[in-house]
């Protein structure tokens, strides 16, 4: 019987430098989409997959993340005073029990494949996700979850995929395709963030990951790649060399880039846009903005 996946690692070490100012003393992870982190995203997106153990590799200055799962006491106490009822209910999904979660610490900044082996002693040998939380993905049904299901029929390693324009193939890790099977392709290898004229398609890999833990004893080996850096991408690589399988998945759902200022802005539109609370006075604003430059033009 083939085992669940129940554990992912979040990679959060970065020093989201893209954002700075803001990161000097806020952790990306911890920006806000309308009001829920980044990270909260992610982390309600590997609950509703069935993940039940949280790893994640940080680095110096992600105290607070750390301590936004922490329970808050003092701030309960407060709201339950006030009857607010609905407010502790949303605080409460932020909570984490003792012992689900797990802080890792990557001392140097050398890829993420570095940033995954840095988990492996708490994968042992089990199937894990990986999640980045800059990709962040909007959808009827959570993409893990998704990929969860699939690889409940095929094993091996899975990963999100989804078309990009050729010009745009060299910021991704790019899959070459053995079989295109509709949701699902095979693969027959991966190559990271090749030249245009080089990528053997456009459909590029996004931050969701389902692992063999043979990737992890490839891992250790500790060999860089691309940019000098150890690159997950070469140990999924490896995988098919070695004769396991190796999928892409076509997730259903629309993807934003949360670790660029644009996708960052667009994820915050769309994500304010389809709340009942927000969606009308943000559209009449959006709607006057445009007007008003049309008017400038």
């Amino acid at each position: 019987m083939r085992k669940k996946v129940t554990k992912a690692i979040f990679p959060v070490a970065g020093m989201g430098t893209r954002f700075l100012p803001a990161t000097k003393s806020v952790p990306k992870e911890i920006m806000t989409l309308v009001d829920r982190p980044l990270v909260q995203y992610a982390i309600d997106e590997a609950r509703e997959a069935g993940i039940k153990e949280f790893i994640f590799v940080t680095s110096r200055g992600k105290s607070a993340l750390e301590d936004y799962f922490d329970h808050a006491p003092q701030l309960e106490q407060v709201l339950r005073k006030k009857n607010k009822t609905e407010l502790l209910e949303t605080l409460k999904n932020t909570n984490m029990d003792s012992g689900a979660i797990a802080y890792i610490r990557q001392h140097r900044a050398l890829g993420l494949g570095h940033a995954v082996w840095c988990a492996h002693r708490l994968i042992a040998n089990e199937p894990f996700a990986v999640i980045l939380p800059d990709d962040v993905i909007a959808g009827e049904e959570p993409c893990l979850k998704q990929m969860v299901e699939a690889y409940e029929e095929t094993g091996g390693s899975m990963v999100a995929a989804m078309e990009v324009p050729k010009e745009k193939t060299s910021s991704y890790g790019v899959l070459d395709v053995k079989e295109d099977m509709g949701s699902l392709v095979s693969v027959n290898g991966m190559v990271e963030k090749p030249d245009m004229d080089e990528a053997p398609s456009n459909l590029a890999v996004i931050g969701r990951y389902i692992l063999s833990p043979n990737v992890l004893r490839t891992l250790n080996k500790q060999k860089s790649g691309a940019g000098g850096e150890i690159q997950l991408t070469d140990a999924i690589a490896k995988e098919i060399e070695l004769g396991h399988d190796v999928y892409g998945y076509r997730f259903r759902g629309q993807r934003f880039d949360c670790g660029s200022k644009a996708g960052f802005l667009q994820a915050t539109v769309a994500f304010a846009l389809a709340r009942d609370d927000l969606r009308d006075e943000l559209s009449g604003f959006l709607q006057e903005v445009l007007a008003a430059d049309k008017a400038a033009q």
